[in-house]
């Protein structure tokens, strides 16, 4: 066969068995019959090896057989991947629709509904039609890259048609069907191999492989739900549409998704599906509804990690009794002993649970949970199983009151439970239960950021003795670094100039690190800017502290608490004599250039991320808003803005250009 003719043959072929993978993977409507399919494969696969110049990523046969990553990268989430609020009743659905509709002024609106699968989220990208890139949920903002595991899942299309986005990412979650879960099951049995407990785990599981050939021989099948980042394509006004468009380009959507005019018809959706949940081939906890117009989700934005504009309404929660053999202590990182059932091994909705969340000792109290009880156990979807409470008729006499122990059972030291307060707390600040949590808090994202500092080396460089307290994080030299496990010259090396830039991080940052009882990121950043360094706070009475808006008395007796203590402040001395920031130069806000000014950034800017211009808006004492109101006083506006600026001009807000808004930060006209 010539070059020529060999080329017109494979992507005869390509384009054959992409269509019959659509039917039989996404239509479940195959036209040919599995033999007839094969043969197809393995003449493409003769072809590809016989003129391997023509083989190409995205071809079927690249599906299967890469060879096996070393590790798994990290990939950025450009557009984080928010958890959804949660409602486990009417009356929360009710409320969410309530404070929906006041923020909009709307008393109804079109949702679409979707079922809420149990398994991965995932993220595909696409660059010029191209799959290039798969990743994980992760934290939301970075998540593991498994690109060619994804590639392995027939219903994930390896190319787009012509005119789709330049780049272009779709979401979506990764599951097994209970048919594919039985059968892995069954197949696992067969080879002596431990039983995966629910699908949720094997199709987690499943993409996790180093091995992509592994993935591949699980029956593993994908739902896109929606888009994340889109450059240079289509815009949609509704996430229906948005939806429908994925479907029109070969992507698999859940066929039971649902576009709904109001809240009654939302709560009926629900109720059918709760009724009729045991007869869908896969597993689902609950209802996912959306606000569907995207000017509406704007306006609505986020908060606290959770979109506004979305919620899922969970089915009740599974419930199994077993026996209470014990109650454990863990001691948190603010010291707090919490206690947690240790129970006689037992299977609810598909999970085995051996540990369960007690809450407090004042709950076990109320409840009257005593060792030896049998007791309900209850798992809500994703969240931690919990014990509901004991089985008074079972009891035999032989069950044992819980009594909350006087000494740690980490460090031995004395424990006290503050007035007023549900927990017990160990008053050793150098515990080293503590010490272990409050080093990986400080060295995490949303705190210092010291890259390479993990839960891995945390606990190594206590260990070994290298660190005492965080303080000790800024003496660490390369010597001793590279005399750690699996440590060398080049990671040692890493670790010490991330650390090195820690110190440059902002005076809030800091606040928020040291792990203050009850001040999370917000409220660091709030006295940060007003008490403008660390020794002011540190001197500030009670009094002082409640007088800065949103500092309550609970929040206030707990800083001056933490600044008393000793340890603290030999900590605080190490981080100064470490030269990290301890002052916030824009400490007073009634002098900087842009205070009591709200600002709004839409689109994309040349000079900047958009994370850092709104940084640079409160360094300079202005408000960032998250979508355009009657309140905001500018919005910026950089490349491909989206409907807030319609908002903008509706409103008749002024708009700035990003020369503008640069020359706004330096104070030119």
């Amino acid at each position: 066969m010539e070059k020529k003719e060999a080329k017109k043959r494979i992507d005869e072929l390509r384009k054959l068995i992409n269509y019959h993978n659509h039917r039989y993977y996404v239509l479940d409507s195959p036209e040919i019959s599995d033999a007839e399919y094969d043969e197809l494969m393995k003449e493409l696969q003769r072809l590809e090896e016989e003129y391997p110049q023509f083989l190409t990523p995205d071809s079927p046969t690249q599906r299967v057989g890469a060879a096996p990553v070393e590790a798994f990268g990290v990939v950025e989430h450009q557009i984080p991947m928010l958890s959804l609020g949660k409602a486990f009743s009417h009356e929360e659905l009710l409320a969410w629709h309530k404070r929906v509709s006041g923020l909009l002024g709307e008393p109804e609106f079109d949702l679409v509904a979707e079922h809420k699968m149990d398994g991965l989220a995932v993220a595909l990208i696409y660059q010029e039609g191209k799959y290039v890139t798969g990743a994980t949920r992760g934290d939301g903002f970075r998540g593991e890259d498994i690109t060619q595991n994804l590639k392995t899942i027939k219903s994930v299309p390896l190319s787009l048609p012509r005119g789709v986005p330049s780049r272009f990412e779709v979401r979506g979650e990764v599951f097994l069907s209970k048919k594919g879960f039985k059968k892995l099951n069954e197949d696992r049995a067969k080879a002596g191999q431990p039983l995966f407990a629910n699908p949720r785990n094997a199709a987690a599981g499943s993409v996790r492989q180093l091995d992509p050939r592994i993935t591949a021989q699980r029956p593993l099948d994908i739902y896109i739900y929606g888009v994340g980042l889109v450059e240079g394509g289509n815009t949609f006004t509704t996430h229906w549409e948005t939806l429908e468009y994925l479907k029109s380009l070969g992507f698999k959507l859940n066929p039971q998704n649902e576009l709904l005019k109001n809240l009654q018809q939302a709560e009926d959706y629900y109720q059918h599906w709760l009724e009729e949940i045991e007869h869908l081939p896969y597993e689902a906890d609950g209802v996912v509804f959306k606000v569907n117009q995207y000017d509406l989700q704007e306006r609505l934005g986020n908060v606290g990690g959770e979109p506004r504009w979305a919620i899922a309404y969970k089915f009740p929660a599974t419930q199994a009794t077993t026996v209470l053999e014990d109650i454990g202590i863990s001691v948190g990182r603010t010291g707090t002993l919490n206690p947690f059932a240790i129970l006689k091994p037992v299977n609810v909705g598909g999970v085995i649970v051996k540990r369960a969340a007690l809450h407090n000792e004042d709950d076990i109290r109320r409840k009257d949970i005593r060792i030896g009880d049998t007791v309900i156990v209850q798992r809500a979807g994703e969240v931690i199983p919990e014990v509901v409470g004991p089985v008074v008729s079972l009891r035999t006499g032989k069950e044992k009151d819980f009594v909350m122990p006087t000494k740690c059972p980490v460090c031995g030291s004395e424990v006290i439970k503050p007035e007023g307060e549900a927990m017990s707390r160990c008053t050793n600040m150098s515990c080293p239960a503590q010490i272990f949590e409050l080093v990986k808090h400080f060295a995490s994202r949303g705190a210092m950021d010291i890259e390479g500092i993990g839960e891995k080396l945390a606990e190594a460089l206590l260990k070994a003795g290298l660190i005492k307290d965080v303080g000790d994080i800024y003496t660490l030299e390369e010597e001793k670094l590279i005399g750690l496990e699996r440590m060398g010259k080049k990671s040692a090396d890493n670790v010490l100039k991330a650390i090195e830039e820690s110190k440059k991080r902002p005076l809030s940052r800091v606040i928020f690190a040291l792990g203050i009882r009850h001040v999370g990121s917000e409220t660091a950043e709030i006295l940060a800017k007003h008490f403008g360094s660390i020794d002011r706070l540190a001197q500030s009475t009670a009094e002082e502290l409640m007088e800065v808006p949103t500092i309550g008395p609970t929040i206030a007796e707990s800083i001056v608490a933490f600044f008393r203590q000793k340890p603290n402040q030999d900590v605080i001395k190490k981080l100064k004599e470490a030269k990290v920031t301890m002052r916030e130069e824009a400490a007073r806000p009634r002098e900087l250039p842009l205070a009591g000014k709200e600002f709004v950034v839409t689109g994309k800017l040349d000079s900047c991320t958009r994370t850092e211009a709104e940084a640079r808006i409160r360094e300079l004492g202005g408000l960032v808003g998250s979508s355009v109101s009657k309140k905001t006083d500018f919005l910026v506006v950089g490349a491909d803005p989206g409907s807030k600026l319609d908002r903008a001009r509706e409103l008749g807000t002024a708009q700035l250009d990003e020369k503008q808004f640069l020359d706004m930060l330096e104070g030119k006209k």
